[in-house]
């Protein structure tokens, strides 16, 4: 499942932060980063896979 999470951050980042988050904070941040530029988009929904595992990112 985690390979699949980091390739849907590559082709829909905003979608594998929702996967993982929901709609919240992280999300619109991700949105907003995707609009901007597509790289920092990719870039920040990868960092919130590697950062934190899907079981703890609930507890935010």
């Amino acid at each position: 499942m985690n390979f699949i999470r980091i390739l849907i951050a590559f082709i829909l980042p905003p979608v594998s932060v929702y996967m993982q988050f929901g709609i919240d904070k992280h999300f619109w941040l991700n949105c907003l980063l995707t609009l901007l530029g597509f790289v920092p988009g990719i870039l920040h929904a990868v960092y919130i896979m590697a950062s934190r595992p899907p079981g703890l990112a609930k507890l935010e």
